[in-house]
């Protein structure tokens, strides 16, 4: 039997980001508030709490703030996602050896869902709201042997829980940073996944 690796979702697996700039921009709009939908749309990866923080929302108004924008995400993030090269055949190169596929993301986990099935990604399950070493809480319940993200929260995470910490330079993070946060292996995007998946665990079974 394989090994479970784990990815992160955004700017790892998919690029949302022309979905999320509009969610938030809608969203500022409708609230009356400053939000930055591009510059949300750059730096995707912490919790939504933290960046309406970023941008200054009274806290008393973030809740619902966050309810809103899950609300119209369906309609307005999904439709226009798109997959990152190799997201696919790395998701069929861990199934190809026997294993199984974990997202762990910061994201809300129905709306990481929706991505998933919209997509049609071979993804065996779906963990949401867990970002940084919180990741490490669903890497080792599903006993991840890899996990492959683009943040600097993402390779934190691995670490935590023990397992091959792999970069990919497709978000906001570059090759220096995610080498010293203390990834393994850092790719430009995920289509060097599934030639090093097989050589790494050959041996595997």
């Amino acid at each position: 039997m394989g090994i479970t690796v784990g990815f992160d979702l955004d700017m790892t697996l998919i690029d949302a980001r022309p979905g999320m700039a509009a969610a938030m921009n809608a969203l500022g709009v409708e609230s009356g508030l400053p939000l930055d939908g591009e510059a949300f749309a750059a730096n995707l990866g912490p919790p939504l709490d933290d960046i309406l923080r970023g941008f200054e929302a009274p806290e008393e108004r973030i809740p619902g703030l966050v309810d809103r924008f899950r609300a119209m995400y369906p309609e307005v993030v999904v439709p226009s996602t798109v997959a990152l090269p190799g997201a696919v055949e790395s998701l069929r190169a861990v199934h190809a050896a026997g294993g199984r596929t974990l997202v762990v993301t910061g994201k809300y986990g129905p709306n990481a869902q929706l991505h998933v099935d919209a997509l049609g990604l071979e993804v065996d399950e779906v963990v949401g709201e867990l970002w940084s070493t919180q990741k490490a809480e669903a890497l080792l319940a599903h006993d991840a042997r890899v996990y492959v993200g683009d943040h600097a929260g993402d390779i934190r995470g691995a670490l935590a829980a023990g397992a091959i910490a792999v970069g990919v330079t497709t978000g906001p993070c570059d090759r220096t940073l995610l080498l010293s946060e203390g990834a393994e292996v850092v790719f430009e995007s995920l289509t060097e996944f599934p030639d090093w998946f097989e050589k790494t665990f050959a041996t595997v079974g």
